[in-house]
């Protein structure tokens, strides 16, 4: 059985996304697959969904919702599960078969290369692969040295990234950014439509805009100066993937 995980808190992200994402996952394998959605509500998630309570973790009120909270997966007891399990961010896109995901050196921390810190050696967790309880000391560390921690790396990719001496990079063509990777540079992407590639597997949208935003050409942006080069076009091939 393959394990994708994924987590889900607040009001940020409603329950079609977990749906959306369950059913992307299914489509894009050819083997047994579970989706483990660790939540604070389950409200609208569809049946076929494992959910389970968030994992417990202490957090300084200035960051407990947000991205830091992902190292809670990092303790030795996660629900249950065990091996490796692959770990999706809500607001992605898979446009391709994951199976491959598992292949990838198996028992390794597999993640993707943050695409703005190229040659840093930064891994940019929104989809990553990990096996369970084998690197506790990310969480248990966190726990005894929270503040100094939070100070020296602020973001949590980048703790992790530091503190794994043996980081895989998916194949580049695997894993891409929407913005970064996709959409045309200014001021073409006021004429061209972000095109998607048949390599691409899984399509990330960092910040915004979201998959549904970029669906149909809305960027939110408040600065005016920001809307000079902000821009995106209806992107008819989101909804053809990004669905339950």
């Amino acid at each position: 059985m393959q394990e994708v995980i994924c987590m889900k808190w607040g009001t940020r992200y409603a329950s079609e996304y977990v749906n959306k994402i369950y059913g992307m996952v299914m489509r894009n394998t050819n083997r047994p697959t579970r989706l483990t959605c660790f939540t604070d509500d389950t409200t609208g998630i569809r049946p076929e969904v494992n959910c389970l309570p968030l994992p417990e973790i202490e957090l300084r009120e200035d960051i407990a919702w947000t991205p830091w909270r992902k190292l809670a997966l990092w303790q030795k007891d996660l629900g249950g599960l065990s091996g490796d399990v692959l770990f999706l961010d809500l607001d992605l896109i898979i446009t391709g078969n994951i199976d491959c995901f598992f292949d990838f050196h198996p028992g390794k921390y597999c993640v993707i290369e943050n695409w703005t810190q190229m040659g840093q050696n930064i891994g940019n967790t929104s989809a990553f692969r990990f096996p369970v309880g084998k690197y506790t000391h990310i969480y248990d560390e966190l726990k005894t040295r929270q503040d100094e921690i939070v100070k020296k790396y602020v973001i949590e990719q980048i703790y992790i990234s530091r503190e794994i001496d043996e980081m895989y990079f998916w194949p580049a063509e695997w894993c891409v950014s929407f913005k970064h990777s996709l959409l045309p540079k200014w001021p073409m992407n006021f004429f061209k439509v972000a095109q998607l590639r048949p390599e691409n597997r899984v399509i990330a949208f960092t910040g915004k805009p979201d998959p549904d935003e970029a669906a149909i050409g809305v960027w939110p942006v408040k600065s005016l100066i920001k809307k000079i080069y902000k821009h995106v076009l209806p992107t008819p091939w989101i909804n053809e993937h990004w669905r339950e």
